[in-house]
């Protein structure tokens, strides 16, 4: 039995290997195409084959629940199509062990999975942004620039145009406000580097607006105390849904002791801590077509269905998702309702099957 479920996990492992590999090389190409539209100063043809291959890792995370669906669909249907499945459940192999020898693969996606979501994309998208940023910036001493972020910590909002992982901050504009929403100062650094437990603002230029008037003053380095330390502005400038967990995490509890909405961030964190469970619930369903409606059609027809539900099921996250926000229900139940659906539909077309 351990040699027939090496041999099934064999064939599934491979036909998933092979989707996932197809599957992201266009998506990185198509994504290299648009870069080449925003090329300016010196971002050019080096830098965007740079950032193009740095997002591959968050390509690969992203696409996984929807090639292990595909790739069951092709690898199953392989063996249906040369009646292997056939001889197997002829010989007595139930329904349960050939699920349980297509999970087993499907595991080890999961780890891999797992372990680029939480410890290789996060990096890579932080580097491939923040060298996008600095390199379409110019000389990076404008005091606004297309690329940046926004953040507001109590009564002040911060601008910053690029964010390095290793602590250094390109162009950080500055603004604090009373509680009347008047603007008490406005500030702009063209660098701040971190040390120890504080910022380190660099060329700054202050302006001070007191009783009708501007006072500017300009300072060759200024210290600068925030609670936005390193680590957590590792996490602001990288995109919810490219985050690790144990970061959205954080900074979940970060904005909530700030009084911000975090919503947008729990709803990633959801997704995230969820998606073990999304493909093992599109694997279901994957098999369960392979012993139902789809066992004996042709593989492009497979294929085909496969692609149509990958979609609905993403498509019904991306609208449920942002509902929760707006109509205030848990990103859990937004995030689970797909996934029950699809064990659902799943498990009754196995129970049909066997």
């Amino acid at each position: 039995m351990r040699l027939l479920d090496r041999y099934i996990g064999r064939h599934v492992l491979g036909a998933v290997l092979v989707v996932l590999l197809i599957i992201v090389a266009l998506d990185t190409l198509f994504g290299f195409v648009a870069q080449l539209e925003s090329m300016r100063a010196n971002y050019q043809m080096a830098e965007v084959l740079e950032y193009t291959l740095l997002t591959i890792p968050k390509r690969i995370y992203q696409f996984i629940p929807f090639s292990a669906m595909i790739g069951c669909l092709v690898g199953l249907g392989a063996l249906a199509s040369n009646s292997e499945l056939a001889v197997m459940r002829a010989a007595g192999v139930s329904l349960t062990r050939i699920l349980f020898a297509v999970l087993k693969p499907t595991l080890l996606l999961i780890c891999v999975g797992l372990a680029i979501g939480e410890y290789v994309a996060p990096l890579t998208e932080q580097l491939a942004d923040s060298g996008r940023a600095i390199a379409r910036s110019g000389d990076g001493k404008q005091s606004f620039s297309q690329q940046g972020l926004w953040h507001r910590e109590g009564d002040e909002f911060m601008r910053f145009n690029a964010v390095e992982p290793n602590g250094k901050l390109h162009g950080v504009t500055r603004m604090k406000f009373n509680k009347q929403r008047e603007l008490l100062e406005s500030s702009f650094a063209e660098q701040a580097i971190y040390q120890g437990d504080h910022w380190v603002l660099q060329n700054l230029t202050l302006n001070k607006f007191e009783d009708g008037q501007i006072t500017t003053v300009t300072l060759p380095r200024l210290e600068w105390k925030t609670s936005l330390s390193r680590e957590l502005l590792n996490v602001v400038v990288v995109k919810p849904d490219d985050l690790a967990i144990q970061g959205l995490h954080t900074y979940v509890a970060y904005l909530k002791a700030q009084g911000l909405n975090a919503g947008e961030y729990e709803l990633a964190f959801w997704r995230k801590v969820m998606q073990p469970l999304a493909v093992i619930a599109l694997v279901l369903i994957g098999i369960s077509f392979i012993f139902g409606p789809l066992r004996t059609v042709t593989m492009g027809l497979r294929v085909f269905t496969g692609v149509v539900v990958g979609l609905m099921f993403s498509i019904l996250q991306d609208l449920l998702g942002p509902s929760s926000l707006v109509f205030g229900f848990h990103p859990l139940f937004a995030i689970l309702a797909p996934i029950v659906i699809c064990i659902v539909i799943g498990s009754a077309l196995l129970r049909r099957a066997g």
